[in-house]
């Protein structure tokens, strides 16, 4: 194993936060190895603590901002 993360994929609705299980838009993955999921409350919520522990945070909360697809309306 060399020192180098895997790539992660993105994340989709299938994907829960471990604190109440909502949809994560975060994934932590934590220097012993394992991984964390967090809606966007729960990673604002925890983001100093949660930062100490990572290695790598695969931050989505973007998405939350983006408008819905209106191509179909502009094709009319």
């Amino acid at each position: 194993m060399t020192g180098t993360l895997a790539p992660t994929q993105p994340l989709t609705a299938a994907d829960r936060c471990d604190r109440c299980g909502a949809q994560a838009y975060v994934r932590v993955v934590l220097n012993s190895g394992g991984e964390l999921l967090f809606c966007a409350h729960h990673m604002r919520e925890h983001d100093d603590s949660i930062r100490k522990i990572a290695a790598e945070i695969q931050d989505e909360t973007s998405r939350l901002q983006e408008s819905p697809d209106t191509s179909a309306d502009e094709e009319r």
